[in-house]
């Protein structure tokens, strides 16, 4: 096609104008512009991950700048992305519920296509080349958590009662994950302003963000209320879970937590039962009983599935706290009904970790 005579006029004039002429053009040809290398680039992405992706992805995002520290981003291959996932699976160590690294080679994939997501945000990169998205992610396999039986629950609970340095800190939080279903992570970030003992609510911050009141039997609050006055919390933004010397607890002390119960309980060790197993008992028991709906509203899940049914069977507030209600056999401010016909999971169960 041939060009416009005006157009082709105008840039002569440009050309003219900056002094310089088209053979000067042809033998300059243009720099291409070269883009940072994976550890260069490593910094701008942890910067702008979460908390969650951080502690999810760092080590997988540091294996990769190790792996190839001089390698601009655009020179990294699906090859490349396949022989890390496979270096990761070979080294995985082995735990209890490990699936012979299978979940290493997952977030391998997942962690290089959370550090080019974010080169193709910031215009380093097209979408359609980057390699971490042309490597399949290892099929996730069906989980091996299960909702604990009554007698299981029960043993748990009595073992934390009665061993450990702080029986009192372990009883309130195994009650806090049985009542609430609540995350690691969201009960760590409980403050003092978080807790509202009157209508038995505790505000959760947890995965994405996301905030939500979650009701507890009023004795649990009044049991978390005296905690925080005896361990020292005082301002509004002081933590609610507290060790023996005043300061907040971190996540190594439910580490400790089920390693002691662990050692004392053989079979805790050999399921490999964690805090988890605990929001997959009461979830389950909620579901059984309350439906679909009010389950996932006591779970925080906000995500969409891609249903519009979620739109119709959406739980509220007093949904959650009467399922609560009936799971603990104590009435609650904000449940609508005041005697529930679903009868209680197991006898003890949810009020187990009452006595301290």
């Amino acid at each position: 096609m041939n060009a416009d005579p005006a157009a082709v006029a105008a840039a002569r004039q440009v050309l003219a104008h900056l002094g310089v002429t088209v053979t000067d053009l042809q033998s300059h040809p243009a720099t291409p512009s070269v883009l940072p290398t994976i550890a260069e680039y490593l910094p701008r992405v942890v910067a702008a991950a979460g908390p969650g992706a951080r502690r999810t992805y760092g080590t997988y995002w540091d294996r990769m700048a190790a792996a190839w520290p001089e390698r601009p981003l655009d020179t990294i291959t699906a090859s490349d992305v396949e022989a890390l996932k496979q270096a990761m699976i070979a080294s995985a160590v082995s735990r209890r519920n490990s699936r012979n690294g299978r979940h290493a080679g997952e977030h391998v994939i997942a962690a290089a296509r959370a550090f080019y997501r974010r080169a193709i945000a910031d215009g380093l990169i097209d979408a359609a080349v980057s390699p971490a998205h042309r490597v399949a992610k290892p099929r996730r396999l069906p989980g091996t958590r299960r909702a604990l039986t009554a007698h299981e629950l029960e043993e748990i609970n009595a073992m934390a009662r009665t061993s450990g340095n702080d029986v009192i800190l372990d009883a309130l939080l195994l009650r806090l994950h049985t009542e609430t279903a609540c995350r690691r992570g969201g009960a760590l970030a409980l403050r003092l302003v978080d807790l509202d003992t009157a209508n038995g609510l505790v505000r959760l911050t947890e995965k994405g963000s996301t905030i939500r009141w979650q009701p507890i039997t009023l004795d649990l609050a009044g049991h978390l209320r005296e905690h925080t006055d005896a361990r020292g919390a005082v301002l509004p933004t002081d933590s609610l879970l507290r060790a023996r010397n005043g300061q907040p607890i971190t996540s190594r002390r439910y580490d400790h937590l089920w390693k002691r119960l662990g050692e004392r309980l053989p079979w805790v060790a050999l399921h490999g039962i964690s805090n988890h197993w605990l929001r997959h008992t009461t979830l389950t028991w909620v579901e059984r009983h309350f439906g679909y709906g009010i389950a996932r509203a006591y779970a925080g899940h906000t995500d969409s599935p891609g249903s519009s049914t979620i739109t119709y069977i959406k739980a509220d507030l007093h949904d959650v706290a009467n399922a609560l209600s009936a799971m603990t056999n104590q009435p609650h401010p904000l449940a609508r009904v005041a005697d529930h016909a679903t009868p209680s999971p197991h006898t003890g169960r949810a009020d187990s970790p009452n006595s301290q």
